[in-house]
């Protein structure tokens, strides 16, 4: 009643004393397997390196967020810094030495040492090139070409990056200016 369906050439041979048929599919399947085995490892070698740029990218954005944490409430200050430079730039001469006067230049000092120590830097336009990355030019005027002839407004920087670009009066060049740059040359 019971029949043995198995095919006698479909099983291997323990023994190894009849034909190898199977010998050619084991060696297919063996090098479809280390394929198999080396595209799994490369695809897990781009996933470690994936994952390593992105840990890299999040540790430099973690850090440029707390460098720029405070950016606006500095750009905040800033106006306030801007007030107290032109209430004692038209100061009267005769209440510049009253004791209330020493106390706001003292809270003035005090915040441009809390702005300093953030980081924050004045930029610099006494004598300089015009650059637009840096300022914002508001005039310009007979003097020497390119050059930044005036401030009207200062401008900071916070390590590296623009807060607020100098609005500045730069010199649109002149004869005496030509004349002066021509013979130096």
């Amino acid at each position: 009643m019971y029949e043995d369906t198995a095919q006698p050439d479909a099983a291997p041979s323990p023994a190894g004393d009849g034909p190898d048929t199977n010998g050619g599919d084991l060696d297919a399947r063996l090098a479809k397997a280390t394929e198999d085995a080396e595209k799994y490892r490369g695809n897990w070698m781009r996933a470690e390196a994936d994952f390593q740029n992105y840990k890299k990218r999040v540790d430099q954005e973690r850090d440029e967020n707390r460098r720029f944490a405070g950016v606006s409430l500095i750009i905040n200050l800033l106006p306030i810094v801007d007030d107290f430079e032109r209430a004692f730039g038209s100061l009267d001469p005769r209440i510049a030495d009253l004791t209330w006067l020493d106390g706001m230049r003292l809270i003035y000092r005090k915040l441009v040492a809390l702005l300093e120590s953030a980081g924050v830097q004045p930029i610099k336009v006494e004598g300089e090139s015009f650059d637009p990355h840096l300022h914002e030019a508001v005039a310009e005027v007979e003097g020497p070409e390119g050059k930044i002839v005036g401030e009207v407004q200062r401008g900071y920087k916070l390590h590296d990056r623009v807060l607020r670009p100098a609005m500045v009066v730069v010199g649109k060049g002149n004869e005496a200016s030509q004349n002066q740059t021509g013979d130096q040359t």
